[in-house]
């Protein structure tokens, strides 16, 4: 496994959805911007791990995409621990537990690791096997 190209990845995955997070609270659709930004971050995490995924794999054909998936969703939750709650979460009243409870948190974590799962197993392993 190419642990660093999988950190990196992660890293740029991290800093485009909590963009894209933080730019959903001013695009006001719903009446709850909570809500909104949990959905939008729902909703770009597919094509950032996809997109991810088709990075990685330019360099690596072996390692599965569970682990891929593993690494980039450790290194996000890693950002988000350092970065997010202390400057995010911590001021509006929240703290880690509570951050890292809730079950949109566990939902998109799942998502992104099934994604990454899913990109390995439709565009890594079937070509590897159809050779």
């Amino acid at each position: 496994m190419k642990i660093k190209r999988a950190i990196l990845t992660g890293i740029v995955i991290w800093i485009i959805a909590v963009l894209l997070y933080a730019i959903s609270f001013y695009v006001s659709i719903l009446e709850d911007s909570i809500t909104q930004a949990n959905i939008t971050l729902f909703i770009v995490v597919m094509p950032l791990v996809w997109y991810g995924c088709k990075h990685y794999y330019k360099k690596d054909k072996q390692t599965h995409g569970i682990k891929v998936g593993q690494t980039m969703l450790l290194t996000s939750v890693a950002l988000d621990a350092l970065i997010t709650v202390p400057l995010f979460e911590i001021p509006n009243g929240g703290n880690h537990y509570s951050f890292f409870t809730t079950p949109s948190f566990w939902i998109i974590a799942f998502e992104f690791v099934l994604v990454a799962t899913l990109y390995w197993y439709s565009n890594v392993y079937i070509k590897a096997n159809n050779k």
